[in-house]
């Protein structure tokens, strides 16, 4: 008889996982270093995830957040603006920043052909795009509202990873604002 899966270990895992990818990088990802760093097995980790990159694709999951709720009870341009500013900051420090270094690699790795991230971060890119072009909907001034939240999203993506390959906090932080100033008016 299968022993049943612990939910809080699982969590835990996935949580761990994001972090383990962010601090090594994700292109030369193996199961077994992995495992050990979180303290598990291989075996243990395709019992719970089938396969690594459903592991990946799982703890990414666990971390994006509910944009739905960012995005909500917009009234006007100015309270848009600040919540996509708040959004930048939220997604530049702490577990945000984590979590952003590691999508920022499985992005890159779902431009491959037949990548097994392809389907993962077309649904992130479609989810996020279609929050946004919902929040600008509402807001009755913005014209194009899908192209606008589309240049909002692969702009403030290029900053961030601007900023993570250059560290220039200060120039990509400016960059951010007026990206997010001339878009939302």
């Amino acid at each position: 008889m299968a022993r049943p899966l612990d939910h809080a270990k699982r969590a835990e895992i996935l949580d761990a996982v994001v972090r383990y990818i962010a601090e090594r990088g994700l292109a030369d990802l193996s199961l077994r270093p992995l495992a050990a760093a979180l303290g598990t097995s291989s075996r243990m980790l395709i019992y719970y995830f089938g396969t690594k990159e459903e592991l990946l694709v799982q703890a990414l999951a666990t971390h994006r957040p509910d944009l739905t709720a960012v995005f909500a009870d917009l009234d006007d341009a100015a309270a848009l603006r600040g919540r996509l500013w708040d959004f930048w900051r939220s997604n530049t420090t702490g577990t945000g920043a984590v979590s952003v270094r590691v999508m920022l690699q499985v992005l890159g790795a779902a431009c491959a052909p037949h990548g097994p991230y392809a389907g993962y971060a077309d649904d992130a890119i479609a989810t996020f795009v279609g929050t946004l072009t919902a929040g600008l909907r509402t807001l009755e001034t913005v014209d194009e509202p899908d192209v606008v939240a589309t240049l909002l999203v692969s702009g403030l993506r290029g900053i961030l990873q601007d900023r993570l390959v250059t560290g220039d906090i200060e120039r990509t932080d400016r960059a951010a604002r007026r990206l997010i100033d001339q878009a939302v008016r």
